[in-house]
């Protein structure tokens, strides 16, 4: 191939770009519609509170040099493999690596900012049509386009402005206008609440803040130190109720994060292999403490969080939103404590969408993948959770058929392999698919 585009310069995107360089002689070009590539939502983050989730050890941009952020970081005075360091610090890397990459390239990078709205066959090759009215041709493209904005929740009151429901806390200033007789509720307990409480912290905000979900479950903190984990005896039952039954029998004896950590190697492959009805059945039950124990946060963050919980100014519950409306210049919130029949009333200055990416290609918002899905080049896995993809990381389309010129890589192929948001599996993917693209025809 000659020439090959890669939609969207967030991790993937720019980590795929640099691997197709490494490894390959084709022309690359980078469509990213954000002012900085290489950054993405993660990295663009300009709080120094956001900490990576994983120690620097594990961070390496590379398959093949797994200490690489580690030294990096090292030479800059900024910590070492143990450390969890700024995110902000590690789109710095990124931006440096894919300068570095296309300066060594000799001119075939080329980075356009813009937005690409359609992708359709022609002849050979493919066409790009960008939201500008420009178009330019590839032999190949590569979608990379990151997670999805959260899903607003229907009972969300279509009558309430921006200013009292956000409805995605990475595209605007969650903090402004905010005195400290205020209350705010996060809809969410995960990531992206930690991240929310962090901010509206680091703003100075002393009002009281709720963090709410159906479980009200919270990420689990990263242990202090670095620890080994002891390789399983033997490959785990893909079966949930046994998987299940294994994993607390684990963690009964060398505790829950290695219980977990031990099947890191495995998931990828357990889900490959696990029919579509218990792959569903997963999302259903299990998703939840999965999510909970496999991507923990930063001990510090966990100090910071159990903090401001001591403080009464944050606090997790489990509960169902029932109705919100308007309320003079506020919002009024309805929701239902989990395992009680009466509900509560609260009056808050603003209500935060932290529900997570959705991942369901029906009710994305994005024009491109409109485009692609209506005609029929890309469907929606089985689970309705991303795009469909094969092995090889070729988009399947409304048939089930593989492309032969249209790929996808990120967190939007979790449908075919689940593991696919750290760092360690997308350098990983990037890394196998460039390779593959590189082979000569």
């Amino acid at each position: 191939m000659n020439h090959i585009a890669i939609i969207g310069a967030g991790y993937s995107g720019a980590l795929q770009a640099i691997n197709l360089l490494r490894f390959g002689t084709a022309r690359i070009t980078l469509i990213e519609r954000a002012e900085r590539p290489a950054r993405g939502a993660a990295y663009s983050t300009s709080y120094p509170d956001h900490l990576l989730n994983v120690r620097a050890a594990k961070m390496s941009a590379f398959a093949d040099t797994q200490d690489h952020f580690a030294n990096w970081l090292a030479a800059r005075g900024q910590g070492d493999g143990a450390t969890f360091a700024e995110r902000r610090l590690y789109g710095t890397y990124l931006e440096e690596l894919l300068a570095a990459a296309g300066d060594a390239a000799g001119g075939r990078l080329r980075i356009i900012k813009g937005e690409a709205v359609s992708v359709t066959r022609d002849g050979s090759g493919e066409t790009i049509g960008l939201a500008d009215g420009e178009s330019l041709q590839a032999d190949a493209v590569i979608l990379s386009v990151g997670n999805l904005p959260p899903e607003r929740p229907r009972v969300i009151s279509p009558e309430l402005p921006d200013d009292l429901y956000v409805a995605d806390p990475w595209a605007g200033d969650i903090t402004s206008g905010l005195s400290d007789s205020d209350q705010m509720i996060l809809i969410g307990t995960g990531l992206t609440a930690i991240d929310a409480a962090l901010m509206l912290d680091a703003a100075g905000f002393k009002g009281r803040i709720l963090a709410l979900s159906r479980r009200g479950l919270v990420p689990r903190a990263h242990e202090a130190g670095p620890h080994s984990v002891p390789d399983l005896a033997q490959e785990p039952i893909d079966t949930l109720s046994h998987l299940l039954a294994s994993v607390r029998r684990s963690a009964a004896a060398i505790g829950w994060p290695s219980a977990v950590d031990q099947l890191r190697p495995h998931t990828q492959a357990l889900w490959s292999a696990a029919p579509v009805d218990r792959r569903r059945r997963f999302l259903r039950h299990l998703r939840p403490w999965w999510d909970v124990h496999r991507h923990r946060i930063a001990p510090e963050i966990a100090a910071r969080i159990a903090a401001m919980e001591a403080e009464g100014r944050l606090s997790f519950q489990a509960g169902k939103l029932v109705s919100t409306s308007l309320r003079g210049e506020g919002a009024e919130l309805v929701w239902r404590p989990r395992g009680s029949g009466q509900t509560e009333v609260l009056l808050v200055r603003r209500i935060v969408n932290c529900t997570g990416p959705q991942g369901d290609l029906a009710r994305a918002g994005e024009p491109l993948l409109r485009q692609l899905l209506q005609d029929g080049r890309v469907r929606a896995d089985p689970c309705r959770i991303g795009i469909d993809v094969d092995a090889k990381c070729r988009v399947l389309d409304s048939n089930g058929s593989p492309s032969a010129s249209l790929y996808a890589i990120g967190p939007m192929t979790r449908g075919a392999l689940w593991e696919i948001v750290a760092v360690p599996d997308l350098r990983l993917q990037t890394h196998q698919l460039a390779q593959t693209l590189s082979l000569p025809a």
